[in-house]
């Protein structure tokens, strides 16, 4: 309702001092929405519902399919068969971008752009606030982590065609090794440097690497920040350095590295001190809404700008919509807590694992770089055929999240061949358990895991063999790390 309407009913329904305060009540509301549309970023204080709710039934409005009147002749028309979808959706359909572009302003959908452009433009600013100042621009992609990072590698693909290889420090999640493979590229595996329990960044080896195959032939160096312990997040500052010596793309997976200022600080200094093309984060990680999308950003508005033309079609607005309510709800301010929340509770495991390790004789690989996961030792437990046997029990008792290690095992994936997968090492030398606070876990959360944890460690009998642990010494080394198998026509 506009001043008309209001001068209007003034006149034939309500008093004029009944319809001013109205007036006033809604136009409490829409000033905070006129605030948003100025300036484009997250809002210091979480909004209420109806004002969002307010927003999003206005740009659904926008949207020609809510047109009154309109007559749908076209293919993709933003139709619904089903009013739950229909009001999940605020009955938007059209999705964002357009054929050549995930960016571009789609003519039948005024609103949904506004709102894509508007959650970008928050994003951007919760990138920067985070610890990264100096992001210049960032997309949300309607993939999740690893679709996302195989997008940027096409579009550096394109800027180095005769480039095959991607430098890649060594992280056993597969996602992380698929995405080179999805977009057709060569992995080179730099094995990660054991130092006392910590896997560190092998720079020296990375350098020895980059000069034997040559810096023409390697399109760039896949770098990873926010990790499992016992592994460090790489050294993306020394990284950059080499790649910037070398004229080498950078590209860095953030994945959940949004809520740690450590992670986003990296970033920050990687951009000042040398070469970091783009930075890829997951929305359901960092900001708990539903799977489905990702944030590419970078330091170079252009840069970036190309990354997101080479997205082919149209594409959901659901991950968009998620997040653009989740920012509105929460605002700058509540991220901030709920970030400070989780690093206390990440401090509250550290010094629970601790005593639980004491009373079992084990150690807490806490990593004092790695402000997300904590690693604890399960060395010489009888009674099981694996320490698999006590994340299945774990599971079986409704803890999820956890990762049991054995450093003995092996994995194939594609041709490329593992030892030690999950440990990041093909030598690790204990056997152990990760667990992770991310956003949204609770004190309550440690508590329960560690009371099941204690229970499930106690009833498994301990080895009576007398455990020595020396860090950082070795057994006889195994004949291999990785290597890529050979297909049955090489071997021929």
């Amino acid at each position: 309702m506009n001043e008309e309407s209001f001068a209007a009913l003034s006149v034939n329904q309500l008093r004029t001092n009944y319809s001013r305060q109205a007036q006033q009540a809604l136009g409490i509301h829409q000033s905070r929405i006129n605030l948003l549309l100025e300036q484009g970023k997250c809002p210091d204080v979480g909004w209420e519902e109806p004002t969002i709710e307010l927003l999003l039934q206005n740009l659904s409005l926008m949207d020609s399919n809510n047109f009154l009147g309109c007559t749908q002749l076209g293919e993709r028309e933003g139709r619904f068969a089903s009013d739950i979808v229909r009001k999940r959706h605020f009955r938007m359909g059209h999705g964002i971008g357009r054929s050549g572009d995930i960016q571009e302003q789609q003519p039948k959908a005024a609103g949904s752009t506004l709102m894509n452009r508007l959650t970008n433009s928050m994003v951007l600013h919760v990138l920067q606030a985070s610890g990264a100042p100096s992001t210049k621009h960032c997309f949300v992609v309607p993939t999740a982590t690893g679709m996302a990072l195989v997008l940027c590698l096409l579009s550096f693909r394109s800027i180095k065609p005769k480039a095959k290889y991607v430098l890649w420090p060594r992280i056993d999640q597969k996602t992380c090794f698929k995405c080179i493979l999805t977009a057709g590229l060569t992995p080179v595996i730099i094995e990660e440097e054991l130092q006392g329990h910590e896997l560190c960044t092998n720079t020296e080896e990375m350098r020895k690497t980059i000069s034997k195959i040559g810096a023409e032939n390697i399109l760039c160096v896949l770098s990873t920040t926010s990790c499992f312990a016992p592994r460090k997040p790489d050294d993306i500052v020394s990284i950059s350095e080499i790649c910037k010596e070398f004229d080498l793309m950078h590209l860095t997976n953030n994945a959940y590295g949004v809520q740690s200022t450590k992670c986003m600080a990296r970033l920050e200094q990687a951009h000042k001190h040398g070469h970091i093309h783009a930075y890829v984060q997951s929305t359901d990680k960092n900001f708990m809404v539903p799977v489905g999308g990702a944030i590419i950003a970078g330091f170079d508005k252009e840069f970036i700008e190309a990354i997101a033309r080479s997205y082919p079609g149209r594409g959901s607005s659901s991950p968009t919509m998620d997040l653009f309510i989740t920012l509105l709800t929460v605002g700058i301010k509540g991220y901030r807590e709920i970030c400070k929340q989780r690093k206390g509770t990440f401090y509250y495991l550290g010094e629970e694992l601790e005593k639980l390790a004491e009373a079992h004789n084990q150690m807490v690989l806490k990593i004092a770089s790695n402000d997300i996961s904590i690693g604890l030792t399960l060395n010489g437990f009888e009674g099981i055929d694996d320490v698999s046997s006590i994340g299945s029990m774990l599971f079986t008792r409704f803890v999820f999240g956890t990762r049991t290690v054995n450093p003995e095992a092996v994995k194939d994936i594609e041709g490329y061949h593992f030892v030690g997968w999950g440990s990041h090492h093909s030598e690790y030398p204990h056997s152990y358990l990760t667990a992770a606070v991310g956003v949204g876990t609770t004190l309550q959360d440690v508590d329960t895991f560690i009371s099941k944890l204690e229970h499930i460690l106690s009833r498994t009998k301990k080895s009576t063999e007398k455990m020595v642990v020396v860090l950082g010494k070795k057994d006889k080394p195994r004949k291999f790390s990785v290597h890529r198998t050979q297909s049955s026509d090489e071997r021929q």
